[in-house]
């Protein structure tokens, strides 16, 4: 069955794997109820925290491996499992896209498995692990167009049933967290660049202004302090590209945690084809 959505979601920090206070949780526990009830073929999800200088996939034939690419978090975030099966067929399928798009090499990796920005998202909305996975990488040297044209190159895995994720923050400014820990700020109040950056995204992807999100570093108000680094604001040029420019974005949560960091998350749906 066809797809007709994308989704960019933004995971926050790795505690939302165990913390039932973040509400980001419970908002990606009730997917299946809430946000998208049909079950896909297989996920192709891009995570801000696999970087590579080309385009990477995974193309694990088994079971997953889940990656722990985290520090000084508390034991129980270390024995978390999500084994999802790998799909080669979707690896093999995202390269030939790709590569057809005009991407000169992409690779394949035949044994790395999910990060957290996958696996943590994906244990909620799919707890079961049984529809096979697919990573693929960003390139942080790379601008958002470049990104967006990644996702217009594989929006054809929308009909073959493959449901397409940007997995990141939408402001992701870990500096600014710690400043705000450690001078005993909280989520109570939102400081106001990130809230003038959260409220432009909206309104910019509500509208149907992908082309001024793929120049958010010129467009958007606080952009270098919402993301000095873009890793984890690339997937959603990637699922935005994805969509299509006629696709049509829907806020499908909104929440905070320390006062800057955003778990805003989107739905893009594409009109049906004739």
């Amino acid at each position: 069955m066809a797809v007709q959505d994308t989704f960019y979601i933004s995971h926050g920090s790795p505690t939302l794997s165990i913390d039932e206070s973040i509400p980001a949780r419970k908002f990606l526990q009730s997917w299946k109820q809430n946000v998208y009830p049909n079950k896909p073929n297989s996920i192709l999800i891009i995570s801000g925290h696999w970087e590579t200088s080309v385009p990477t996939v995974n193309a694990i034939s088994g079971r997953h491996d889940t990656i722990y690419d985290f520090y000084g978090f508390p034991k129980s975030m270390y024995q978390l499992k999500y084994p999802a099966p790998g799909s080669p067929n979707l690896a093999g399928r995202v390269k030939d896209l790709l590569t057809a798009s005009g991407f000169p090499r992409v690779d394949v990796d035949a044994k790395r498995g999910l990060d957290h920005g996958a696996w943590v998202p994906l244990m909620f909305m799919y707890p079961e692990a049984d529809i096979p996975v697919c990573q693929l990488s960003i390139q942080t040297d790379r601008d958002a167009t470049y990104h967006y044209n990644m996702g217009r190159a594989l929006a054809p895995l929308k009909n073959e049933g493959v449901l397409v994720v940007g997995s990141g923050s939408a402001t992701h400014n870990l500096r600014a967290l710690r400043e705000i820990r450690g001078g005993g700020g909280g989520a109570g109040s939102i400081v106001p660049w990130a809230l003038e950056f959260d409220t432009w995204l909206k309104d910019a992807l509500l509208e149907g202004r992908y082309e001024d999100v793929n120049q958010y570093e010129e467009k958007a108000p606080y952009a270098k302090m919402a993301h000095p680094w873009p890793d984890h604001f690339y997937p959603l040029h990637v699922a935005t590209g994805a969509a299509g420019s006629d696709a049509k974005a829907k806020l499908i949560h909104g929440s905070w945690d320390l006062g800057a960091l955003s778990y805003a998350s989107y739905q893009f749906t594409s009109p049906p084809t004739s």
